[in-house]
């Protein structure tokens, strides 16, 4: 098909996109809209603590294995000071981006054949949800078994965990893509590659970034998991840290380290939101 003719297809499909989209919103003011997404996050933080602390009073546990808030927050203030901590959380979030980016380049390539080809889907369709619902930590003995004690045998059930997810958000996606838009699509010309490029695919992806979110937490948990049980010589990671100050019976200090994945999670999780909120206002998905 001739250049011209799949740049004019790609350009009336984007006429016609912009007759689906949401009217642009117009921005409040900036303290005011993040105070409205901030203070429930806020309130939540604080009814945690406080019933944290009625649980210290009340002695539910010694001191010494449920510390008050204020002595894990002191911990917490000089533990996030020290070089070591940031090496640590440095090379967690390494292996995080790595395995959480080659289980997207891997979900995306199988979610976008799968559902693409009949036969394949009929053959691994259900085994890519199976492995979705799997438990990460069951695939841990093995990756042992075939990696020892290395960064492969953490990246193995990372990838693991997260691949699936990803592949059955860009799956979902691409199904739920109106037939109409199909058609349309075939009528301006658009066949193979060109009509995965300017129409499917960007029409599944508010799907899609709803795999990527969830194959995040999938990895994240993978990850955490994995740091705890396999502990690669040479390595000090959060997780490490972690085990470390509860061989050291250190109460304080795990609860801190704890508190550091929550944040890292909360913070990732945030970004996924914001990408997610976007693409639904831009396709006018929300109310205002």
């Amino acid at each position: 098909m001739p250049t011209e003719v799949i740049s004019r297809s790609a350009d009336e499909v984007s006429g016609l996109d912009a007759l689906e989209l949401g009217p642009a919103k117009q921005k409040g003011r900036l303290g005011r809209r993040i105070w409205h997404g901030t203070w429930p996050k806020l309130l939540a933080v604080a009814i945690v603590v406080a019933i944290w602390q009625a649980a210290v009073l009340a002695e539910w546990k010694p001191v010494y294995v449920l510390p008050a808030p204020l002595d894990v927050f002191t911990v917490l203030k000089d533990l996030v000071t020290t070089a070591d901590f940031w090496d640590g959380v440095r090379l967690t979030m390494t292996r995080a981006i790595t395995g959480f980016f080659l289980a997207v380049l891997i979900g995306t390539v199988i979610g976008a054949a799968v559902s693409r080809f009949a036969p394949l889907r009929a053959a691994i369709g259900s085994l890519i949800t199976g492995l979705q619902t799997m438990p990460s930590i069951m695939w841990f003995p093995l990756a042992i078994l075939l990696f020892q004690l290395g960064e492969s045998a953490i990246m193995f059930v990372v990838v693991l965990g997260a691949a699936p997810s990803v592949a059955n958000g860009l799956i979902s996606g691409i199904d739920y893509v109106p037939r109409t838009w199909l058609r349309v699509g075939k009528v301006m010309g658009m066949k193979g590659l060109a009509q995965y490029r300017h129409l499917i695919l960007p029409a599944s992806l508010p799907s899609f970034v709803s795999g990527l979110k969830q194959g995040w937490a999938f990895s994240w948990r993978s990850l955490m998991a994995g740091e705890l049980l396999v502990i690669v010589p040479g390595t000090v990671s959060v997780g490490v840290r972690m085990q470390n100050a509860r061989d050291l019976s250190d109460s304080a200090l795990v609860i801190s380290y704890i508190i550091v994945v929550l944040i890292i999670g909360i913070l990732i999780d945030q970004f996924f939101n914001a990408a997610d909120n976007a693409l639904r206002k831009r396709w006018g998905l929300t109310g205002s």
